[in-house]
């Protein structure tokens, strides 16, 4: 049974109302797991499949909801993929790498922006998605993207991933501000270096964040 019929016969069932917004409403207080795994996957509206998967993960155990979580990663909605993004982290390392590394490389770029916060809550990120992670930090078109990447590698504070955390600090405003207060997680004489070339960063929230790092004051 395909999705299209699969859905058909859910949508069909009395406790399952015709209109979308009415079903995601239901689906958002609903506590039966099977009944949730179900319209996360089979449901024929996005949005609702999006609301499932979420309450999924939130009142089932996880053995029920990962593996429903990594087929809704690959889901052919883009808002679909992205909630499986954002909830990935209260799986902890039922979320696997490999399918995360395949939401960071996705087309959208919300997805993306998502499965980098992701990775970087990762207990133990595979060395892939954290050099993933430095690529997507430096190289991503996106710099939504970019951003988020590099405030994953400040969670994460893998000092080999140093170099693109720099690199990040002479991106766009909004990048270097987070490439900055990634620099706290880092040791050496290139951070502080670079910190106090931030000190001139034309940008006064980027400048704020290397003032509170060094803890100096403007004037010095």
């Amino acid at each position: 049974m395909d999705r299209a019929d699969n859905a058909a016969g859910t949508v069909g069932r009395v406790d399952a109302p015709a209109d979308p917004n009415a079903r995601a409403a239901a689906v958002a207080v609903d506590q039966d797991a099977r009944r949730l795994a179900a319209q996360a996957t089979d449901d024929p509206d996005p949005g609702v499949r999006a609301v499932a998967i979420a309450a999924l993960v939130r009142v089932a155990p996880r053995r029920v909801s990962a593996p429903v979580w990594r087929r809704v990663a690959r889901d052919g909605d883009a808002r679909v993929r992205r909630r499986a993004a954002e909830i990935a982290p209260k799986l902890g390392r039922d979320a696997t790498c490999g399918v995360l590394l395949d939401l960071l490389a996705d087309g959208d770029a919300w997805v993306a922006e998502a499965a980098a916060y992701a990775i970087g809550e990762q207990p133990r990120p595979t060395h892939a998605a954290v050099t993933a992670l430095s690529i997507a930090a430096t190289a991503h078109p996106d710099p939504l993207v970019r951003e988020s990447a590099v405030a994953a590698l400040g969670a994460l504070g893998v000092p080999e991933t140093l170099p693109a955390v720099l690199a990040a600090c002479d991106d766009k405003p909004a990048i270097r501000r987070r490439a900055v207060l990634a620099l706290a997680a880092f040791e050496g004489d290139s951070v502080e270096a670079r910190l106090r070339v931030a000190l001139g960063d034309n940008d006064w929230q980027v400048r704020q964040a290397a003032e509170d790092l060094l803890a100096v004051t403007p004037e010095e």
